[in-house]
């Protein structure tokens, strides 16, 4: 298969997914006897970098505060500074990206935060990443082991390492500078690039097993009452989202980097926060 039917295959599924996660949630809401709707906003690169996006947000629903569900193909070339750090991108800085991206903030702090994405990048080389891990302000055993059993049996039927993906996630999602970690984890990948069908199967699995296990966890806890103590212990584990999604995300400074949209990069913060 040539790059170019790589990057069509990618690029629609991308597409198929988020329509696919939006109705999901949508229909969650439903299940509350709530009408709220994602909001899409589409948005153009500048003449000299092409592409744009699609972002759709769903705010002050009964389970969510807010969930963004974005979608995005850009090309164009890397700040020379910049470049020194992306495979492939050292001559030229010419790169071509596709991906998908969510985060969801709860009303319910009992539910965890959410967060999902996968990508296929194009420089001279070519790779697929991403990933899935919660971010719980209540611990609950069970719904961990759920979580992380769910991402193992991903992992083992495509013949990925499970331990390996969990290892980085952890190393990954962690805030140094308060030397702990951002959530419970989950599994985190990159530069996936031995062999694009099997790649593109596991990244395909990667964003149906997302919708199955997001709606088990809500499913599960979306009709639990709580009380305020709970939810400023949500509001205050949320600064420690956004301490880690502004000082380390990867998504976030490729995409500020890449010329992207800066409501589309940020609509992974929280509609409230505290410290």
């Amino acid at each position: 298969m040539n790059i170019k039917d790589k990057k069509n295959f990618s690029e629609k599924w991308f597409s198929y997914l988020q329509e696919q996660i939006c109705n999901h949630f949508e229909n969650l809401e439903g299940e509350l006897k709530s009408k709220k709707k994602f909001i899409s906003t589409n948005w153009r690169k500048n003449v000299s970098i092409n592409g744009g996006g699609t972002y759709k947000i769903l705010k002050n629903g009964k389970i969510f505060d807010k969930v963004g569900v974005n979608k995005s193909t850009v090309s164009g070339k890397f700040s020379k500074q910049f470049r020194k750090s992306i495979p492939g991108a050292q001559k030229d800085g010419r790169y071509w990206a596709s991906g998908i991206s969510v985060v969801a903030h709860m009303k319910n702090p009992k539910i965890p935060a959410i967060h999902f994405n996968t990508r296929f990048i194009v420089t001279s080389q070519s790779w697929f990443g991403g990933g899935i891990d919660l971010t719980p302000c209540i611990k609950d055993k069970k719904e961990e082991i759920y979580f992380h059993s769910k991402l193992k049996n991903v992992c083992k039927e495509n013949s990925k390492s499970y331990d390996k993906y969990k290892s980085s996630c952890d190393k990954y999602f962690f805030l140094p500078h308060r030397n702990e970690p951002r959530g419970i984890g989950g599994i985190f990948f990159d530069y996936e690039d031995k062999n694009w069908e099997k790649d593109f199967k596991f990244v395909r699995e990667v964003g149906i097993s997302f919708i199955e296990i997001s709606n088990s966890i809500i499913k599960k806890k979306m009709k639990k009452k709580f009380n305020s103590k709970e939810k400023e212990k949500q509001l205050i584990k949320r600064g420690r989202y956004v301490e880690f999604n502004l000082l380390y995300d990867r998504g976030t400074k490729f995409g500020l980097n890449s010329g992207g949209n800066t409501e589309a990069i940020l609509m992974s913060l929280p509609p409230e926060v505290k410290w």
